[in-house]
């Protein structure tokens, strides 16, 4: 079948540029020179007779064009690069490489893995933890997990749970107390998490829902995990604020309690998140919807705590 398409390299070039707004990052891509992606595309537009992506000083913009073709191109070199990599890795589409937040890893997806295999030997996983994925630009990983408010660009996302803020201490922190289910907070250390050059307003938050005020959060140890903030707290150095769906096992076994009965929702929670039109393939499938399941079972153990 004779087909009119333009040079493979040219769409390349437009794709990588189109995706991340910049010939600069797209040669990086590429492992190519500016000059030759900038000059692929030119070509392409050459080709097609109309402009693909309009230069400003920083960056690059789409065109109405460039709009309609991207997608199309995406999705189409990810679905050959899924064939190439069955193929090369003899995996019939059955590994399946994601990244998580580093806390979500540990002390929620790695003690399920379990189960996860057990119900579905055929499926393997390979892990990442990087604080940013590359689910964008590259087709490196198949999916992804990630921690925020789920307003993402270019990609399909569902979400999975919503962040549940309590305060937490070591049991010994309270029996100084009396086992008294209230605190001075001020004669504490508080256990902040950061973000960015700045920290989560968790315990702004919280304090403010248990309407405690006078207590200063200037102060206090600041981690840039979550999962240190929790073991921190757990070896009696001070109280935080954590996600409850993150610390089911530590109230459970008495490693933490909680102080006060007060619950915050968060406006964060995890995403499962997918590169377009991708969210049905059969091994994405198979894994979100142990996923779901987990999440559920999970609830309805939080519940019972």
């Amino acid at each position: 079948m004779s087909r009119r398409l333009p040079p493979l390299n040219a769409l390349k070039a437009f794709e990588a540029s189109g995706t991340t707004g910049s010939f600069t990052r797209a040669a990086e891509l590429l492992h190519v020179t500016q000059s030759a992606v900038s000059r692929q595309v030119k070509q392409l537009e050459d080709i097609l007779g109309v402009e693909l992506l309009e230069r400003r000083h920083h960056f690059l913009e789409l065109t109405p064009a460039g709009r309609a073709l991207l997608p199309v191109l995406r999705q189409s070199f990810d679905k050959i690069e899924l064939s190439v990599r069955s193929i090369l890795e003899n995996t019939h589409l059955t590994r399946l490489k994601i990244n998580v937040p580093p806390t979500f890893a540990t002390r929620w997806l790695i003690p399920r893995l379990g189960t996860l295999k057990e119900l579905h030997p055929e499926l393997d996983l390979t892990i990442t933890t990087a604080l940013q994925d590359n689910l964008v630009e590259s087709t490196e990983l198949d999916c992804a997990i990630r921690f925020g408010t789920g307003d993402w660009d270019t990609i399909d996302n569902i979400q999975l749970m919503q962040e549940s803020h309590i305060a937490v201490c070591a049991p010994a922190l309270l029996a100084r107390e009396g086992g008294a289910r209230t605190l001075d907070f001020n004669r504490y250390t508080l256990l902040h998490v950061l973000k960015g050059s700045g920290r989560f307003h968790t315990w702004e938050h919280w304090l403010r829902a248990a309407q405690i005020e006078d207590v200063h959060t200037e102060g206090g140890i600041e981690f840039d995990l979550l999962e240190m903030a929790i073991k921190a707290a757990i070896h009696g150095v001070g109280i935080t604020i954590a996600d409850r769906n993150m610390i089911t096992r530590e109230l459970a076994s008495g490693q933490l309690v909680q102080v006060n009965d007060v619950v915050v929702p968060g406006n964060r929670g995890y995403w499962f998140v997918t590169r377009p039109d991708q969210a049905d393939l059969p091994h994405l499938l198979v894994f979100r919807h142990w996923l779901e399941q987990e999440i559920e079972m999970a609830a309805q153990t939080i519940g019972s705590v």
